[in-house]
């Protein structure tokens, strides 16, 4: 079913990055498509969402923004073991993001200079949450409490609108949106949604950023309206990767890779092992999961793609390398002293350390974020969290005294640059006082 990749005995010119491919996400060949929908949204506001909901989602929407009594009759009617779930997760989520709020910064570099760098929340974000082969009511929470907790005032949220419930979006997530008390929830979905945000279309008002996961159609059309708004990043298909040796039990492993692969036919599942016994052991255990559970078809279709495989290295040392140079979305270490190993990764957008700590805890309940950098990029972009919803800016506070102390050195720099006129707006305010 899992492919194998076997490197071992290779030498340091092998790239290791390549060696494990991943899924096809071509957004280069979105763009055309994408882009008609933007200009469409862009131009024909409303009637062109409204037109692209039956054209994507089978379904008519007269009223995009979604009633308020509907989010307080989701919640009402929220299965109680569901809303104990979310309240749990949602405490957890809190006190980490809680603990990531970054305070000003002060600096004296002198009597009269001061510089102060400001964390100040963005105005007004738009957070997407995907609907298509799952409601990932998770992604709510993962999005609106960062965001809630960088101070950020106006929320906006949009989800696809769902034909099995008459164009509306799914419960459980509106459910999610009153217990978090976010009050304005779009039913679009897609390129739409992002076009919706970007530009401020019908009863949305423009927002400032964008976040949150979604399909390719959702990824490209961020790319396309970057610099018109922020948006947090591109993530593709989701992936895991999987460090383990001898010690780790197969039947986790292999659950843990059907976990992610559960998602979405693209998924990536990847161990990385330098014990065969270990992936012979894993291939039987997947035979019998995938067999046992719900989406198998869409299970079987990620395991068997390009971009899963069980790769096959000399020892841990070799296979930190592979799992650095991969840079998985999700890292689990399955080894003996798990904790050094996992010290040692540089590159991976969350890692969980030991035997009890799969990616689905960290999906839900684990007090992390699980929107997180997909396809390589965990090597230069983190997670979601509290800092992509805050921005910085220098507050400068120079008496007369502390600009004097430095104005030749700004003078003397501005000429290098051959900008006499920088220089001058330093000078003037001491020339003239010389005058008076």
């Amino acid at each position: 079913m899992i492919r194998r990749i076997d490197l071992r005995g290779a030498d340091q010119s092998v790239d290791y990055r390549a060696a494990v491919p991943r899924a096809d996400f071509d957004v280069e060949a979105a763009v055309p498509a994408v882009h008609a929908i933007c200009e469409d949204v862009r131009t024909r506001g409303l009637d062109a969402i409204r037109e692209l909901s039956e054209r994507f989602d089978g379904v008519t929407v007269d009223d995009i923004r979604v009633a308020p009594e509907a989010l307080s009759t989701a919640l009402e009617q929220l299965d109680p073991d569901i809303r104990a779930a979310l309240e749990e997760s949602i405490s957890r989520l809190r006190a980490t993001c809680t603990a990531e709020l970054e305070h000003d910064a002060v600096t004296d570099l002198g009597p009269g200079a001061r510089v102060t760098h400001r964390k100040v929340p963005v105005g007004r974000v738009g957070l997407y949450v995907p609907g298509g082969l799952a409601p990932l009511v998770s992604s709510v929470l993962m999005n609106v409490v960062p965001a809630q907790t960088a101070g950020v005032e106006s929320i906006a949220l949009a989800s696809p609108p769902q034909r099995e419930f008459g164009g509306a979006v799914h419960p459980t997530i509106l459910a999610a949106c009153a217990l978090l008390g976010v009050e304005e929830v779009y039913a679009v979905g897609g390129a739409q949604a992002i076009a919706m945000f970007a530009y401020g279309t019908g009863p949305c008002a423009k927002v400032d950023l964008v976040t949150g996961p979604g399909n390719i159609y959702t990824v490209t059309a961020k790319r396309l309206l970057k610099g018109l708004v922020g948006i947090d990043s591109e993530a593709g298909p989701t992936e895991i990767a999987i460090l383990a040796d001898d010690t780790a039990d197969p039947a986790y492993v292999a659950a843990d890779l059907l976990s992610q692969a559960e998602h979405d036919p693209l998924a990536a599942a990847v161990l990385v092992t330098p014990s065969v016994r270990l992936a012979d052991a894993v291939d039987a255990e997947l035979d019998v999961q995938v067999a046992a559970t719900k989406h198998v078809e869409r299970i079987r279709t990620s395991l068997s793609g390009r971009q899963s495989g069980v790769v096959l290295v000399d020892d841990l040392e070799q296979g930190l390398d592979v799992v650095n140079a991969y840079a998985a979305e999700h890292l689990e270490i399955h080894t003996a002293d798990a904790a050094s190993y996992a010290a040692r990764v540089r590159n991976a957008g969350a890692i969980f350390v030991g035997p009890h700590a799969p990616v689905s805890l960290g999906d839900y309940c684990a007090g992390s974020n699980h929107v997180l950098p997909t396809a390589g990029c965990a090597c230069h972009s983190s997670g979601l969290s509290v800092r992509a919803f805050t921005k910085s800016v220098h507050v400068v506070d120079y008496s007369r005294a502390a600009l004097e102390e430095v104005a030749r050195h700004v003078v003397t720099l501005a000429e290098a640059e051959d900008l006499p006129g920088h220089g001058a707006a330093v000078s003037v305010r001491f020339s003239q006082e010389s005058a008076e």
